[in-house]
């Protein structure tokens, strides 16, 4: 059985080809830049180095088509025919509180999603572009939608509301969504084989740290908080985006700055000129930003203390809701790739029982692995995550497969 997963940008398309008998990646790639004067086009498969070039490509349904053209190809393709592609499971951003779990595409379903296309208008439009690209190539083969929200969905009513007045949650549907589901939801799952125990017997708090970053907490097995909110603004220090700001300081900049009154402007403040970026003035990648540091740079290392910082508050917070914890888990870029911020995000955290062995944790490895002490009352753990073969998995869970 072979399951297509595609992942629909504003003006990109990616896609993993699996065998879902050993869950593996048959063929990947991407298309990016499309509607631009030229496109570029990266593909690779497990039997042949990754290729690239430039391209032009105006729409998704051409994109699509490309994708499907290179999958079929004589010489270096993966599948004979069409006929071998199961079912095509697409990751969709936000399914607001229409969608609390994956879904079979029908008439009606796309129905609701363009319902969603206002909350979440650079990503949900797309999508939807997607879904009709690969209908019009791939006729007959099933699509399944994979909504990142949806593994939040278990959040009681008093931790995803806001303290607004309810209108704006009945009419606008304003209210704490969470984003990287599908990632919580994959290393949540991992966790437990590490572990040996049951998912449903679990406490964790997971980390996803890239240049966007979310913490979860999970209460046997079920997400009952998450840091990112209503958008993928709210929550820890990132990349470029602030996080958790008193709301009032919107109030002032508008009041202050006349080019603040646009919501567009100040969107693209909050978004894309804030965060590492901003306090360092220098980057969003955290390499750069600890390189910085190192060199004596004050401003990259209050970007980084900030950010670690807030890490920290986040797993506190999570770790007194759950009451105990079996297991912190980091993922992502940042998450499994930078030993120090592990380590700072966890220092002074022994009265939680949190404990990270420096050793360990400095160790290089692209494996999920533990990286806590022997003594440490909670197991930290690194866990690469794998978005692309959960959308899989779904897909094929929801086809009856």
């Amino acid at each position: 059985m072979k399951v297509l997963v595609v992942n629909c940008g504003s003006s990109s398309v990616k896609y993993t080809l699996f065998e879902m008998t050993s869950e593996k990646k048959v063929a990947w790639g991407l298309i990016e830049c499309i509607g631009l004067p030229q496109a570029f086009y990266k593909r690779q498969t497990i039997n042949s180095a990754e290729k690239k070039e430039a391209v032009k490509v105006t729409s998704h349904t051409e994109a699509v088509e490309l994708i499907i053209k290179g999958l079929l190809d004589k010489e270096t393709g993966s599948i004979k025919n069409i006929n071998e592609i199961t079912v095509i499971g697409h990751r969709i951003v936000h399914g607001r509180d229409k969608f609390s779990e994956s879904v079979l595409v029908t008439k009606t379903v796309k129905k609701g999603l363009k319902e969603c296309f206002s909350i979440a208008p650079l990503h949900t439009p797309a999508h939807y572009a997607g879904i009709l690209a690969v209908e019009k190539m791939l006729p007959g083969v099933p699509s399944v939608l994979v909504f990142d929200t949806a593994f939040h969905q278990t959040m009681p009513d008093y931790a995803y509301m806001y303290a607004l007045p309810y209108e704006f949650y009945e009419k606008d549907h304003i209210r704490r969504y969470g984003f990287h589901g599908t990632s919580h939801n994959y290393v949540s799952q991992r966790a437990a084989v590490m572990l040996g125990k049951s998912l449903d017997k679990l406490n964790l708090i997971t980390a996803h740290l890239g240049n966007g970053s979310s913490i979860t907490a999970i209460e046997k097995g079920k997400v009952i908080d998450t840091s990112m909110g209503f958008t993928p603004l709210q929550g820890v220090v990132m990349g470029t985006r602030c996080g958790d700001i008193d709301p009032a300081i919107i109030a002032y900049l508008v009041g202050e700055y006349p080019e603040y009154k646009d919501g567009s402007v100040l969107n693209d403040l909050m978004n894309k000129k804030s965060g590492l970026a901003g306090i360092s003035g220098l980057s969003a990648d955290m390499r750069a930003i600890i390189q910085a540091s190192s060199e004596g740079n004050k401003r990259a290392t209050l970007a980084f203390k900030m950010l670690t910082y807030s890490i920290k508050k986040y797993i506190s917070a999570y770790y007194g809701i759950l009451n105990n914890i079996d297991g912190l888990i980091f993922t992502a870029g940042m998450g499994e790739n930078s030993a120090i911020v592990r380590e700072t995000s966890c220092k002074n955290l022994n009265a939680l029982g949190i404990e990270i062995d420096v050793q360990k944790n400095n160790e290089r490895s692209s494996e999920e692995r533990f990286v806590s002490t022997e003594n440490s009352k909670v197991k930290i753990m690194v866990i690469p995550t794998n978005e692309e073969l959960m959308i899989a998995r779904e897909a094929k869970k929801v086809l009856g497969g």
